[in-house]
């Protein structure tokens, strides 16, 4: 139920924002707006002060909106009003009114951003776990428990990072431009400062999709490999291993942190048996040598090994938050930095150097809305914000149906002094509908795909 609410909550908002801008302008410019319309369908909830003013009515299918105004190309417009009709505008008065919504989507995000700074938004430090075998992170030379202090293109102008998602940012970015990033570790209490070179040069965008912080090796911040809950009766229990009890060592090789014992269990399978390892645990101050045999549990295709008991602890985790100004400020450059993401992993799309895997409809929206509200204000309003920009930057797309198709159409009549023809605007409609339809169809197969866990 929370995560329908949340994101019935979040297409209502967008969709009001974006239609607002719209209306807003359309009003301000002279034009007569017929209906605020939020949703499609069967109409829910009607409001209207007086015939001659705005309608404003909530559908049953909330997945999306419109405003209708006068025009005569969609109906007979008495004399008396002509003043008032869309088409009769000026064109940068028509063109205004288009980008509007799109406009306003982009200003919300920047607000969002900027309220989820002030509020602050609780983050994982950047101290790193174990990075994976062969992986860029580990021939960077980044071992468990590194704290990534600062970044680099240059290495001479430094960016600080405040938390892991900084960092995963700033790695992101520099794959999608296909740069290479210096960074500033310590150990986890600051001290031994060393620079290291993160080699980029090996991805290309196609790289870049849900799994990339994994194939860099910054998927896992540092935990201790000290043990949590333990279940009754299973091979941790058995063995007497209990809650609080630190892994020095499994097989005599010393245990660093959670994720490298959490590999050690995970792998202790052999020919569909689990495999009896030597552990030493400190307990109390003592170090006590347990012996446990990991059951055998299925994981996807592969059997892996489990203990029944809860390993590692919360990461450690810093508060981000901003000031007024600087958090209006970050709040735009977070708006525009996702605008220019986004725009670059659809333009990769489009040439086939990014996986159409990174393509999300509504099931996953209502998926990550729900875990947004779950973790706290802040963190929605941020994923709010993401949403937006999303929304914003889609309808600025030079595709017909869309706000930036129309645009694109002004822009021809702009230059050419006529606008564009009957003929070429129902051609071009109907393959902005089949563009957006199977989009559509590629972003709910994604949908089902994760669920299924294909993706």
């Amino acid at each position: 139920m929370t995560t329908l609410l949340a994101f019935l909550l979040t297409l209502g908002v967008l969709i009001v924002v974006h239609e607002y801008g719209h209306y807003r302008v359309a009003v301000a410019c002279g034009v007569k707006v017929l209906r605020f319309s939020v949703g499609f369908g069967p109409v829910l909830f009607r409001r209207q002060r007086d015939a001659n003013s705005t309608e404003f009515v909530l559908c049953a299918l909330p997945l999306g909106g419109y405003v209708r105004m006068l025009d005569e190309r969609e109906g007979t417009v008495s004399a008396g009003e002509l003043d008032h009709a869309f088409n009769r505008k000026p064109l940068l008065s028509r063109a205004a009114i288009v980008a509007a919504g799109p406009i306003a989507n982009l200003v919300l995000a920047v607000l969002l951003y900027a309220a989820a700074h002030w509020i602050g938004i609780d983050e994982p430090k950047a101290v790193l776990g174990t990075p994976a075998a062969g992986s860029v992170a580990e021939r960077a030379g980044l071992r468990a428990g590194d704290w990534a202090r600062s970044i680099s293109v240059d290495g001479s102008e430094w960016v600080d990072l405040r938390s892991m998602s900084d960092l995963r940012w700033q790695v992101t970015q520099a794959a999608l431009a296909q740069r290479s990033l210096k960074l500033q570790v310590s150990d986890r209490d600051g001290r031994g400062m060393r620079t290291l070179a993160l080699d980029m040069a090996g991805f290309e965008s196609r790289d870049v999709d849900a799994g990339f912080v994994k194939k860099v090796g910054l998927a896992t911040v540092f935990s201790d490999p000290l043990l949590g809950e333990v279940k009754a009766a299973g091979p941790a229990a058995k063995a007497g291993l209990m809650a609080g009890d630190r892994v020095l060592s499994v097989d005599g090789v010393a245990i660093i942190d959670a994720q490298t014992l959490r590999d050690r269990i995970r792998g202790a399978v052999r020919e569909g048996q689990g495999v009896a390892q030597q552990w030493v645990v400190e307990r109390a101050g003592r170090s006590v040598p347990l012996e446990i045999t990991p059951r055998v549990a299925r994981d996807g295709e592969a059997n892996v090994g489990r203990i029944d008991a809860f390993v590692g602890q919360p990461p450690a985790m810093v508060t981000v938050r901003h000031g007024f100004v600087e958090g209006i400020t970050q709040g735009a450059v977070r708006t525009w930095e996702v605008s220019a993401l986004t725009v670059r992993m659809l333009g990769r799309m489009l040439i086939g150097e990014a996986s159409l895997k990174n393509l999300s409809g509504p099931i996953t929206i209502a998926d990550y809305a729900g875990q947004s509200v779950q973790q706290g204000l802040a963190y929605y309003l941020g994923f709010l914000a993401l949403v937006s920009v999303s929304l914003g930057v889609l309808n600025l797309l030079p595709l017909p149906m869309l706000d930036g198709g129309h645009l694109m159409y002004y822009i021809f009549e702009g230059v050419t002094g006529r606008p564009v023809s009957d003929a070429w605007l129902a051609r071009l409609q109907r393959g902005g509908i089949a563009v957006l339809l199977m989009m559509m169809s590629v972003a709910l197969f994604n949908d089902v795909a994760r669920l299924l866990g294909l993706h």
